[in-house]
């Protein structure tokens, strides 16, 4: 519990009363709902600022005067930064815990399927798909997974912090659980080429706009620009239409039962990354005093990360010209994850 200076007065033989000293529950924060999550126990607050309890400023700082946090890390502006709560409620020990389950379960997949033999069954054309194009893919994840870990150093408070980072804890997970198949499956294929993903990634043009939209976002100083372009814009456009517009049902279609239960648990993560970056957009543009900055902030992001998406997609096209067996083809996967851009826009009030 934390006074203010209100809250202190005479008592008996002149010793200082606190305001609530005799509640049982904390008052240090005002939670979301009536009652305190176990999420907002552990997290709110857990980073104080000079704004909140630092009452002799920063413990640390730096040559140039500037504090351990700083607020202009983002040139998104806010009236009240704390206000944020991630939607997922996610914290360190919940993170943990699904992220192992999510291992086990890709894991039991990958040895059940070795030992049925299920790899043997995989169409031809498809194999050469995997090894060159899935690895090329986990070289995407890594780079976005990477990217957001900017906001461990830079992000103001605890509640933008996990968010930011168990979502790039997500994408690096993916990017390891890709690398670990692929050296899995390959121990049963003759001739496999390891290197065929990197240089798939590096050299071959229908990967070079993914490759040019990853590394803008890489580059980015920013970390909300980061973590908006890739939620907001990189994702839905090709993300989504990479997992889930072509490996997970044109997998399935090619006697690959292995690869979309591997690729498919990025969408669930997916969709809490996407919650929680909604929710802090939008208290952003909704922002009473900096709400119409952001939103012109953010429609310049939009614009930049937009059209190096856009570019991205359409170039991944000749990948549905690989496989024998196709269900779903280019020109609808794409609507849809242009559908789903604007729908996401949309609660934002953004202009695509």
């Amino acid at each position: 519990m934390v006074a203010t200076s209100s809250s202190v007065g005479s008592g008996a033989a002149g010793a200082a009363t606190f305001s609530g000293s005799d509640s049982r529950r904390y008052r240090y924060f005002e939670p979301r709902a009536q009652r305190a999550t176990h999420y907002e126990d552990v997290t709110v607050d857990v980073q104080p600022d000079p704004e909140r309890y630092l009452i002799q400023n920063w413990i640390i700082s730096f040559p140039d005067g500037k504090g351990a946090y700083e607020k202009d890390a983002t040139h998104a502006k806010s009236s009240n930064w704390h206000a944020f709560r991630a939607p997922d409620q996610e914290w360190e020990r919940t993170h943990y815990q699904r992220q192992s389950k999510i291992e086990t379960m890709i894991q039991g997949v990958i040895n059940n399927g070795r030992k049925a033999g299920t790899v043997k069954t995989f169409d031809k054309a498809w194999l050469d798909v995997l090894q060159s194009d899935l690895g090329a893919w986990k070289h995407a994840e890594f780079g976005l997974g990477t990217s957001l870990m900017q906001a461990q150093r830079y992000g103001y408070t605890q509640m933008i912090n996990n968010a930011t980072l168990t979502n790039s804890s997500y994408k690096l997970r993916l990017a390891q659980d890709l690398t670990l198949y692929l050296a899995e499956i390959s121990l049963d294929i003759p001739g496999w080429n390891d290197d065929a993903g990197k240089k798939t990634w590096m050299e071959d043009p229908t990967w070079q706009g993914v490759r040019k939209s990853v590394e803008a976002i890489m580059g980015a100083t920013d970390y909300l620009e980061q973590y908006f372009a890739i939620n907001i814009v990189f994702e839905p456009l090709v993300g989504e239409l990479v997992r889930s517009g072509f490996f997970i049902p044109v997998g399935a279609a090619n006697k690959d039962s292995m690869t979309p239960s591997v690729v498919s648990a990025a969408e669930a993560d997916y969709e809490r990354n996407l919650a929680n970056t909604i929710d802090l957009a939008y208290l952003l543009v909704n922002d009473a005093k900096f709400g119409a900055d952001n939103r012109t902030l953010f429609q310049g992001w939009l614009a930049n990360h937009g059209q190096l998406a856009e570019n991205a997609a359409e170039a991944l096209q000749p990948l549905w010209s690989k496989p024998h067996s196709k269900p779903l083809s280019f020109q609808d996967a794409r609507a849809k994850s242009r559908e789903r851009l604007s729908q996401i826009l949309g609660e934002l009030g953004l202009k695509q």
